[in-house]
């Protein structure tokens, strides 16, 4: 089992920046995928970015150039880190964090973030 729990959400004005964090605990040793995706009302769930357990990162269209996902290992965590630059109104969505062990999905409870335009 992996619990996942993310904090960093919040509003921001439009062009601002935000970090979204997401501490994964328990079975953290064979989480590989880890990653970030969002969703906004009446619209399915979508990839923001998602980095493998070797580092390698892969970025939605709509994000890329403006946004850094990156990993640690540390004290028995396992973190993902999302840093979104140049924010738009558009990147308005409750941002959900996701991990992969053992071939199981584990998502966390979500985050709301906010962009005023």
């Amino acid at each position: 089992q992996v619990q996942l729990v993310e904090s960093g959400g919040g509003l921001v004005q439009a062009g601002g920046s935000l970090r979204l964090s997401c501490a994964a605990s328990g079975n953290i040793f064979r989480i590989n995928g880890m990653g970030w995706y969002r969703q906004t009302p009446g619209k399915q769930r979508e990839l923001v970015a998602t980095i493998t357990s070797g580092g390698r990162v892969n970025y939605a269209d709509s994000v890329k150039g403006r946004s850094t996902i990156s990993r640690e290992n540390a004290n028995a965590k396992n973190t993902v880190y999302l840093l979104m630059d140049s924010l738009k109104p558009e990147d308005t969505a409750v941002y959900y964090c996701y991990a992969n062990s053992d071939w199981r999905d584990y998502w966390g409870q979500g985050t709301q973030v906010t962009v005023s335009s």
